[in-house]
């Protein structure tokens, strides 16, 4: 009798966090798509990446602001999500948003790919406790198409060359 099948990717490779913290996904944002809710400013802007990252409409609508749900078009979002590729998010910069803060800001670059084309979308958002509850408020972005040699390192952080990662055809 043949073992269980074997993997090429690591462990660590399939259960990581999309949200590139180091912690496995049921360590870090897990629990917060699930409906805990965040700690922090920043923990809640990582399970909001790793929402779109996964295609969880509905955590990015439980956390966000009262006064913009209204205008959230869930089928909108949805049908964006199915047609971008996640790949990778870096920390800029942290402004409160701690366990004792009523307000936070987190500045990100969250690097993508739609359509064939990489962008970086980086934000400057604003999050406010309510209720206990951390939620996102709005944002400053700027979204910038990404240009990479063939030979330059691929911009979504995988470490190999742009024509051996996302630069393929």
């Amino acid at each position: 009798m043949r073992g269980p099948p074997r993997h090429t990717k690591s462990r660590r490779n399939l259960t990581s966090c999309p949200c590139q913290s180091g912690l496995s996904f049921e360590a870090c944002c897990g629990p917060l798509l699930a409906g805990a809710p965040a700690p922090t400013a920043l923990a809640l802007m990582r399970s909001r990446y790793t929402a779109y990252a996964r295609g969880d409409v509905a955590h990015l609508a439980r956390t966000l602001a009262p006064e913009h749900r209204a205008g959230f078009d869930a089928a909108d979002v949805s049908a964006g999500m199915r047609e971008t590729q996640w790949l990778g998010l870096e920390i800029l910069d942290t402004r409160d948003g701690g366990a004792d803060d009523s307000t936070g800001i987190i500045e990100f670059a969250a690097r993508f790919k739609t359509q064939g084309r990489l962008h970086v979308l980086q934000e400057r958002s604003r999050f406010r406790r309510e209720n206990g509850q951390w939620v996102y408020v709005d944002g400053e972005t700027a979204l910038r198409p990404v240009k990479a040699g063939r030979n330059d390192p691929c911009p979504c952080g995988s470490g190999k060359k742009f024509k051996q990662c996302c630069g393929r055809a």
